[in-house]
């Protein structure tokens, strides 16, 4: 089972989910802070989500602080701000064969227990 799970390694929520996981050896690991996420990546993430924007978090710190909050965005400016900078990735970002799981809540994180450790 082959897969790789976006994450930053600064961020306390991303470590306790990847404790909560625990991992096969096949999942790699991929800090979006020191190994930024590629366009390549991103289209990838893209097609399995649907949208850029399903894959955008709106809590970043750097979406209120543009006033992007203030704006509507287009599926180019989404693409656009996830290659600029990492904050703007809903986190984490988990990619197990052709399923695909984003963000903390409990029932993403289970739905991805239950993948990885059925």
């Amino acid at each position: 089972m082959k897969g790789v799970l976006y994450y930053l390694s600064t961020c306390d929520t991303c470590k306790r989910i990847i404790r909560e996981l625990e991992l096969p050896q096949e999942i790699t690991l991929q800090d979006i802070k020191s190994n930024p996420i590629s366009e390549s990546q991103l289209k990838e993430l893209k097609t399995l989500a649907g949208s850029y924007e399903a894959l955008f978090s709106k809590r970043a710190r750097m979406y209120k602080e543009r006033g992007l909050n203030n704006r509507n965005l287009s599926e180019k400016e989404y693409r656009d701000l996830l290659l600029e900078h990492y904050t703007f990735l809903k986190r984490p970002v988990l990619l197990v064969g052709e399923k695909i799981f984003i963000g903390n809540a409990k029932k993403t994180v289970a739905a991805a227990r239950e993948t990885l450790h059925p």
